[in-house]
């Protein structure tokens, strides 16, 4: 089989890393892939918001199956172009992506289907959202409805704080939900779905703040460890995954790939608190070096509508991924830095920012970095994954310290 990945994120490196070992593939293409993907494939020089310039590459390379990686082009609707020409895609339509693109949309799902979730309201003008807030006090969860990358929700433990985060929101134009504000664990669950049947495919949990201790902004992700012990994903499976694909086929956009529930661990139970509609980044990281299913094939069989007749298998093992980051992420980071060391590195390593300039390997953006180690518990995962960290030698670099304590 001959198959075009999407992204260029560590991610996609490690979709690639997987999607290379199995005896299915021809040919792999990453669009537009980094250092490490080039390692596995062919990058090619087309951009994931070029929803044309990617539907020509894939018939003019016979590509059997395309695999996106970020949000960004299944909103867009690159499954729709992919099938207008007649090529698989394995990812929602634009109609299914909704899920991610529209929290207001997401919540009128949740309310048809009977899943768990946070009480909201939506808003269009400040003046109207303000007097909730100060109705229903602090803390509490402002979000801007549409995608955001990542930056499109505040916790607010004063009226003041959400207040302003609804004025900052609103003048992008966008509405804005208000919600009551959860309170318990979280959890990642990620089921691949085929549009009537649903496979479970792991937890995970990340860690979103920059620095130690959950401190500092809000990032893509610096770290994440793989299964959540303690956590029994059949609940989730049964009232949150099934109800919304089975509400999603009754209004004629099923939906097919992966389906990814951010989950709040409530004395009530579990709860949703957002979908995804693709792998998260660097949970993806910790969750495909535990499989051991052909992760081709099992696209393939979500594709085709074959979950039903499906299995996956995966390790015993706990996973600990590590986020290594530029200097200045996520604000101001540093660009053209040198990395050196890799060779040296004894665990899996999945590059992002990264390129390469003749012999030398240069971070080209924020995270550049995820090493993934596998133990029998969290602990030895945690000690493999930070020798790849002081493996390599990148002074440019930092990573947080806390990962999977």
């Amino acid at each position: 089989m001959r198959v075009l990945i999407l992204g260029s994120g560590g991610r996609e490196h490690a979709l690639a890393w997987a999607i290379a070992a199995s005896p299915l593939l021809n040919a792999l293409f990453v669009a537009p892939g980094n250092a490490g993907t080039a390692r596995l494939g062919t990058n090619v020089p087309v951009p994931v918001i070029d929803l044309d310039g990617l539907v020509a590459f894939a018939q003019a390379e016979r590509i059997d199956l395309v695999v996106p990686g970020p949000e960004g082009p299944l909103v867009a609707g690159i499954v729709d172009g992919m099938a207008a020409a007649g090529i698989r895609c394995c990812g929602p339509t634009a109609a299914a992506a909704q899920l991610e693109g529209s929290k207001a949309f997401t919540k009128g799902v949740c309310e048809a289907a009977g899943i768990p979730t946070a009480r909201f309201e939506s808003f269009t003008d400040a003046k109207s959202a303000h007097a909730f807030i100060r109705r229903r006090g602090a803390p509490i969860v402002v979000k801007a409805d549409g995608l955001a990358g990542g930056k499109g929700v505040v916790v607010a433990s004063t009226v003041a704080e959400a207040e302003a985060a609804v004025d900052a929101l609103l003048q992008d134009g966008t509405t804005v939900l208000i919600e009551e504000c959860m309170t318990g664990p979280e959890v990642s669950l990620f089921a691949l779905c085929d549009g009537t049947d649903a496979l479970y495919l792991g937890s995970a949990r990340d860690y979103k703040r920059v620095g130690d201790g959950d401190t500092g902004p809000n990032t893509g992700g610096m770290g994440a460890f793989s299964p959540v012990p303690g956590f029994d994903p059949a609940p989730a499976m049964d009232q949150i995954i099934r109800p919304a694909l089975a509400e999603m086929a009754a209004r004629g956009t099923p939906f097919r790939g992966i389906l990814f529930a951010g989950l709040m661990l409530t004395e009530e139970g579990a709860k949703l608190i957002e979908f995804n509609v693709r792998f998260g980044d660097p949970e993806c990281q910790a969750l495909l070096p535990r499989l051991r299913t052909d992760m081709l094939a099992a696209l393939l069989a979500a594709c085709d509508g074959e979950l039903a007749r499906f299995s996956l298998r995966w390790s015993e093992q706990a996973s600990v991924a590590v986020v290594m980051a530029a200097r200045g992420y996520p604000a101001d980071p540093a660009l053209g830095t040198l990395i050196t060391g890799l060779d040296r590195v004894g665990t899996a390593v999945f590059q992002g920012s990264t390129q390469q300039d003749g012999d030398a390997l240069r971070a080209e953006g924020g995270r550049a970095l995820t090493f993934v180690g596998l133990g029998a518990n969290l602990a030895e995962a945690r000690t493999a994954a930070y020798q790849g960290v002081h493996a390599v030698h990148w002074p440019d670099g930092f990573c947080r310290t806390d990962i999977g304590l």
